[in-house]
């Protein structure tokens, strides 16, 4: 494995640091505490080529790789990880989806506009019922003649209320088949498709998450992605690369909460020096660093598998599991290195340590996670 940074890496991380001092920071207090989602940011974001980052060229995309992918999503999430989750969930779900099963028609038709931010993406396979459990799922998809008719409802769905497309898996046979789910492209507007109850998050505050309904949505049967049956299986793929995106995501967030307890341990006096000098501390800040490295190298190599087309389903859960872990400890220590600033909205921690546990569940839980593992692990 190459552990050097690459030079476009470097003018990724520069260029979204620029961004970032003028669109993110100066905001992204209001968002979190008002719940808005900035949809003209992800626009901007779009025009700068973040919204299709792994997408080729000729359909508006970046045509980067994953290690790059992983860099847009860390240098995000260092300030703003809720922005960094969307950016995620947009690129490696929904986009991701049609980009890797849809056929030529159906990439033309919808990544351009997904590629390049003028349309925002939402992926829906969770519902009420069933987390964990998606073969489990309710909603219902009825071909009649060449038309599907979905039934049901999909709930914590990034951009649920303000996606203009999103790829649902609907079940076209019985439950707990594997091949008893389709995936579908549809876009809003479409009759019978409305959006539900949007949720009040612990964290992650910007990012938009609601319910979608489905009452007699009909869509074209143009509309299914891959063959019908195929839709928990191309799920099961998409998540292997969205948990490198989860991944990224908790990099972020422990470096942006390690540098900034590294810089308030240098500059906090107490007994006549700074507290970084004490014991208890620098050993904090010593795990910290350690981890978050341990981090960076597991998704870097599960980049690197992706980026060669290699199965990475077990090293992919590796990477979400460690680093997002990781990630809840780092921002947590980092809110005690503050001590009682830590737990005030002047100091950035305390964000960080809100948006880091919903990566132990997003994308499956770590439990899910160990899961996999066990399972990859018994079968060599």
């Amino acid at each position: 494995m190459n552990f050097e940074t690459s030079e476009t890496q470097k003018m990724i991380a520069e260029s979204i640091r620029d961004f970032a001092k003028q669109h993110i920071t100066p905001f992204m207090m209001e968002w979190d505490e008002k719940q808005i989602f900035p949809i003209d940011l992800f626009h901007k974001l779009g025009e700068m080529g973040f919204m299709g980052v792994f997408i080729p060229q000729k359909y508006g995309g970046s045509g980067l790789n994953y290690h790059e992918y992983i860099t847009v999503i860390e240098e995000i999430s260092k300030v703003d990880s809720s922005i960094g989750l969307s950016v995620a969930a947009h690129n490696s779900l929904c986009t991701g989806h049609i980009y890797y099963f849809g056929n030529e028609a159906q990439k033309e038709k919808w990544l351009p506009k997904l590629a390049t931010g003028k349309w925002i993406g939402a992926w829906g396979l969770t519902e009420h019922n069933t987390g964990s459990d998606a073969g489990g799922m309710n909603t219902t998809a009825k071909k009649e003649g060449d038309f599907y008719v979905l039934n049901g409802s999909k709930n914590f769905i990034t951009h649920g209320k303000s996606g203009d497309v999103a790829v649902v898996m609907a079940r076209t046979g019985e439950k707990d088949d594997a091949h008893g789910m389709s995936a579908f492209v549809i876009e809003k507007g479409t009759p019978g498709f409305t959006s539900g109850k949007k949720e009040n998050k612990l964290g992650m505050r910007a990012s938009e998450t609601a319910e979608l309904i489905f009452d007699n949505c009909r869509i074209p049967k143009e509309n299914l992605l891959g063959h019908e049956g195929d839709g928990f299986v191309q799920a099961l793929k998409v998540l292997d690369g969205g948990r490198i995106s989860i991944g990224a995501l908790s990099l972020g967030i422990s470096k942006g909460a390690y540098q900034a307890a590294l810089k308030y341990a240098k500059e906090r006096v107490q007994f006549g020096k700074p507290i970084s000098e004490f014991q208890g501390i620098s050993f904090k800040l010593a795990e910290m660093a350690t981890e978050i490295e341990a981090s960076e190298l597991l998704l870097h190599k599960a980049a690197s598998m992706k980026n060669k087309g290699q199965r990475m389903t077990k090293f992919g859960a590796m990477a979400k599991m460690y680093a997002s872990e990781a990630c809840v400890k780092i921002s947590s220590e980092a809110v005690q290195i503050h001590g009682g600033y830590g737990y005030t909205k002047d100091f950035p921690v305390e964000k960080f340590y809100r948006d880091s546990k919903l990566c132990t569940i997003g994308e499956g839980t770590t439990e899910i996670q160990k899961v996999v593992i066990a399972r990859s692990i018994l079968k060599e």
